[in-house]
């Protein structure tokens, strides 16, 4: 039986607490709003429901393919779930994003507390899939979060991206065509990133300043670089990460062209690199197949 050290359990932990009622004191239950493809006016009816909601509020969205025009953003909620009727049943797209301007958001999150986003596809947001920042309690649960054409410069840069947070979870979700990292996580607390298959991106994985993160039972194949992990300097939220376990991971066959846009810092990872460790500490890689990165 494998040790269960600091950082795992404090992961799990957080995990728990998000994902459990305590006895004591259950989680109030708020409203529940229910869109379907049809909603009339639809962008406008969403991002409406996102502004006005309460704390512990939910939205669903039925089956069908949404079609948004624009970012949704959500601030300073608490206990919000935004959840579909299954990732291959609920599909939002972005692809005819026309408001905000080059490289927006699909969905972005900002100062909310407990947040989920659990069972259902988001694709081909101008920018970022889903970003979430100065958050405390992220999980994203059973995703498809996806560029769905070619890859190329253009696909925006990350699929999910939370930073400058605390306590998120990764799980169960499928990651393509990002142009910088399909999973990206930075700056951030307690992390567990597991059992996700992460595809044809310029880096699968990336954690990059954070503390505390647990990265195991992936399917990370055919980017350019599977893994990465790293410090930059000089970042305000965390200037050093530490604690780190990359354990339980396949990482094979990562040899796809780089195809970051000019001037990215990921430009620079060649084809054929499997897990990048740079300028960390505090590291464990234990227990993962690692082959077919043909350096």
């Amino acid at each position: 039986m494998k040790k269960i050290t600091l950082p795992l359990l404090a992961a799990v932990f957080a995990a728990a607490l998000f994902i459990a009622c305590d006895n004591e004191e259950p989680t109030p239950v708020g409203d529940t709003y229910t869109f379907t493809p049809e909603t009339p006016d639809l962008q406008n009816a969403v991002q409406t429901v996102l502004i006005e909601m309460n704390d512990n509020d939910r939205i669903e969205f039925s089956a069908g393919t949404f079609l948004f025009t624009g970012t949704l953003s959500i601030d300073d909620k608490k206990n919000i779930t935004l959840i579909g009727a299954g990732k291959d049943q609920t599909i939002l797209d972005f692809s005819n994003q026309t408001q905000g301007g080059s490289g927006a958001q699909g969905i972005i999150a900002t100062a909310t507390d407990q947040i989920l986003f659990k069972d259902f596809t988001i694709q081909d947001a101008d920018g970022d899939n889903i970003k979430v920042k100065d958050s405390d309690g992220v999980s994203f649960v059973n995703l498809n979060a996806v560029y769905t054409g070619p890859v190329t410069p253009e696909n925006g840069a990350y699929s999910l991206y939370p930073v400058t947070s605390k306590n998120v979870l990764v799980t169960g979700c499928y990651v393509r065509g990002a142009s910088d990292a399909g999973i990206y996580v930075g700056q951030s607390q307690n992390v567990i990133v597991s059992n996700n298959t992460v595809e044809e991106n310029v880096a699968g994985i990336e954690i990059e300043n954070c503390i505390a993160s647990d990265v195991f039972g992936n399917n990370v194949q055919n980017n350019t670089g599977g893994m990465l992990i790293f410090d930059l300097p000089g970042l305000p939220v965390i200037e050093n990460g530490s604690q780190t376990r990359v354990f339980d991971n396949v990482i094979k066959n990562n040899n796809h062209d780089n195809f970051a846009p000019e001037g990215n810092m990921v430009g620079i990872v060649p084809p054929g690199s499997g897990l990048m460790m740079l300028a960390c500490r505090e590291i464990e890689v234990f227990d993962n197949e690692i082959s077919g990165n043909n350096l």
